[in-house]
């Protein structure tokens, strides 16, 4: 009986001791991993909404995040090579599933979303005090109590997102720095091109799947299974939608945890790959060498961390590398973060098709473009120098030609006493007291509340009331209002749910920015590897794993959390709209306008504009990297004839001293099996 076991157990340990099974659960992990952070990005819209917050505070939910990775990076990726990375890599994703957990909570803790609005189920055909009527007080005004805004604990249930996220993000800190120094360590140098770029397709993978998962969430109303949608009077299209965010975590958060299940059978180490087939190298020898390593690492774990990084800190192309990391950061982490936001504002969509064409326009070539880029890497054996000019000559490449997306831009929504008078003419943005007009004072309406309708003339109207109807026919969505005053139009001057529809124009644009965005993907994915691989090799083999966490430190310390908060801040300063809470303060941003950045930097536009600026900065210390590595001979610099005869001649020496150090007997037997 006891033979079978040890068979199994044998089996079981040959199989999780091969580089390309850990390669496989890491990739995995890299797919879980970037799923629920993508659905976390898809989803801020919908958070947003769900606990009426300004886009600042999402900023601050998003880049809470980083903080949570903060806290750890540095000791992760130095003390976490002196311990079992395998195990650390398990226990990162078990945290990150309880972290999505704990982000989904509050749903179940808060109750029924509900909209801003001035039709409620109750009187939608029975009564129509929400129209336009002579000779009454604003019934529908929001009242100023502050004991209402205190009764409504889901102002700050965001704390639950904030704080689950930070724990996301404390268990995403050792699966990246651990993982890929384990298969650098472990791997052939001349695969590890190719290793790495299958792990950046698992990032890819996720993301494809997140968007898709998201898509699907947030078509589903939020409280899908317990309301009766038939009553709902807004659509996915509506600024106030809410999806169903919270079902996507609890599958993230399932996913994250099986994850998990087979790092904990993985080996604290593994036999290099060149020596796997050298059947003619002795097992004590093997063992012996990982014993003396193992007391080294042991001897070196303190000791070793200061000089590391005065070494790593005295590294002039590392520290420029870190600098261009940091601005093209900056520059990107607004388009991961607002990206729904912007192109549901601009042309008009549902957060679900938003982010379903992000999917499909953007990840499949990102995901191709990686691969490819490991291929060239690996077959061509190009060296670091030359990666870095591909690299830089891409990036340039893919950042010349987002310059295209400036004219891919539509029109603010005409919406009558805010972006456009009520007879049609543009008016400046941002003038207060407009809403009211001739056609509509006599109706004393709320002049807060957003719900806007269209009418038959092309307008919107922030509500019926204030578009002068006096009648509504219908329920939910399919309600039309009629007789409505201030509708000049050829037919019956009527108006129906939400805001118009943008032309075709707008939805060409669409398609040509989804376009030039495939192709910028594709052109920055083949430029990844090669300049990934710059970071691996120039820094010194036992300062890799401690360059990576501290290179993915300063990106988040100067980029992953400041960079969504002032964007969020800057982007609340472009609203047009603010939403009302019940007890008169403000809520969520219903309207932005989407042309003009107002006051600050030249009247551009932030999603583009300030994203080309931080991005073009950083090509000059780009430049200095290139000048830099024609003069210095890199540490990771193998492919040099140099480094070749110099490893060729230790190996001799070390041969030699094996030779001298064999016993007579050993001397004898090899004797005898010569002649023989």
């Amino acid at each position: 009986m006891a033979e079978p076991e040890k068979r199994v157990t044998t089996h079981r340990s040959r199989c999780f001791s091969k580089i390309k099974m850990f390669l496989c659960a890491l990739t995995w992990a890299f797919v879980s991993k970037s799923l629920s952070g993508t659905y976390m990005n898809s989803m801020l819209t919908q958070i947003e909404r769900q606990f009426d917050i300004p886009t600042s505070i999402v900023g601050f939910i998003n880049g809470s995040f980083e903080i949570g990775n903060l806290l750890l990076i540095i000791f992760v990726s130095y003390f976490g090579t002196k311990l079992h990375r395998p195990i650390m890599i398990g226990v990162g994703c078990v945290v990150m599933g309880l972290g999505c957990f704990l982000i989904s909570l509050p749903h179940f803790l808060m109750g029924r979303y509900e909209y801003e609005t001035t039709i409620s189920p109750a009187n939608n055909l029975s009564s129509n005090s929400f129209l336009c009527s002579e000779n009454r007080t604003q019934t529908l005004s929001p009242t100023h109590d502050p004991a209402e805004c205190i009764e409504e604990i889901k102002s700050l249930m965001w704390i639950y997102v904030v704080v689950g996220n930070v724990i996301r993000g404390i268990g995403e800190t050792p699966i990246m720095p651990l993982g890929i120094s384990y298969i650098e360590d472990f791997a052939k140098s001349e695969n590890s091109p190719l290793y790495i770029g299958i792990l950046e397709t698992g990032m890819i993978i996720g993301p494809l799947i997140g968007l898709l998962l998201g898509s699907f969430c947030a078509n589903l109303y939020v409280d899908t299974g317990s309301v009766n949608t038939d009553d709902l009077t807004i659509t996915p299209t509506d600024t106030r939608w809410v999806g169903a965010w919270w079902v996507g975590f609890l599958i993230c958060a399932g996913v994250n945890i099986l994850t998990s299940i087979p790092f904990f059978f993985f080996p604290k180490t593994l036999p290099k790959n060149e020596q796997e087939d050298d059947v003619d190298v002795p097992k004590s020898d093997k063992e012996e060498k990982c014993g003396e390593k193992a007391k080294e690492e042991k001897r070196g774990i303190t000791k070793d961390f200061l000089p590391f990084m005065k070494s790593l800190g005295c590294n002039r192309i590392y520290m420029l590398f870190i600098l261009v990391s940091v601005l093209q950061f900056n520059g990107f982490i607004n388009s991961f973060t607002f990206m729904p936001k912007y192109l549901e504002q601009q042309y008009g969509k549902s957060t679900a098709e938003i982010v379903f064409l992000i999917g499909l326009y953007n990840l499949p070539p990102i995901c191709v473009g990686y691969v490819i880029g490991g291929l060239i890497m690996k077959k061509f054996k190009i060296t670091v120098k030359k990666a870095a000019y591909i690299a830089f000559c891409l990036s340039l490449t893919e950042y010349l030609i987002s310059f295209f997306n400036f004219m891919m831009t539509c029109d603010n929504s005409p919406v009558a006493g805010l972006t456009i008078s009520y007879e049609g003419i543009q008016q400046p943005l941002f003038v207060e007291n407009k809403v009211l007009a001739d056609c509509n004072t006599r109706c004393s309406c709320s002049t807060k509340t957003w719900d806007p309708v269209c009418g038959d003339n092309g307008l919107a109207y922030m509500s019926a009331c204030l578009a002068g109807c006096e009648q509504s026919v219908g329920t939910g969505v399919n309600m039309v209002f009629q007789n409505c005053s201030c509708i000049w139009s050829s037919g019956n001057s009527s108006a129906v749910l939400g805001l118009c529809n943008k032309g075709p124009d707008c939805t060409i644009k669409l398609q040509y920015f989804l376009i030039m965005s495939l192709i910028g993907c594709f052109i920055y994915s083949l430029a990844a590897i090669p300049g990934y691989m710059v970071l691996l090799r120039c820094v010194k083999s036992e300062e890799k794993s401690l360059g990576i966490g501290l290179h993915a430190f300063c990106t988040r310390i100067f980029a992953g959390i400041p960079a969504p908060i002032y964007f969020g801040a800057l982007i609340d300063r472009t609203c047009l709209h603010w939403g009302t809470l019940k007890c008169g303060e403000p809520g969520a941003c219903r309207m932005y306008d989407i042309n003009n950045f107002r006051p600050v930097v030249f009247n551009r536009r932030i999603y583009i504009g300030v994203p080309v600026a931080l991005r073009g900065a950083s090509y000059l210390p780009g430049f200095f990297i290139l000048i830099l590595m024609r003069k210095v001979q890199l540490p990771g610099e193998i492919d040099s004839p140099e480094v070749e005869l110099t490893e060729t001649k230790l190996t001799e020496k070390k041969s030699e001293r094996l030779d001298v150090h064999r016993s007579p007997e050993g001397q004898n037997d090899g004797e005898l099996k010569t002649k023989l």
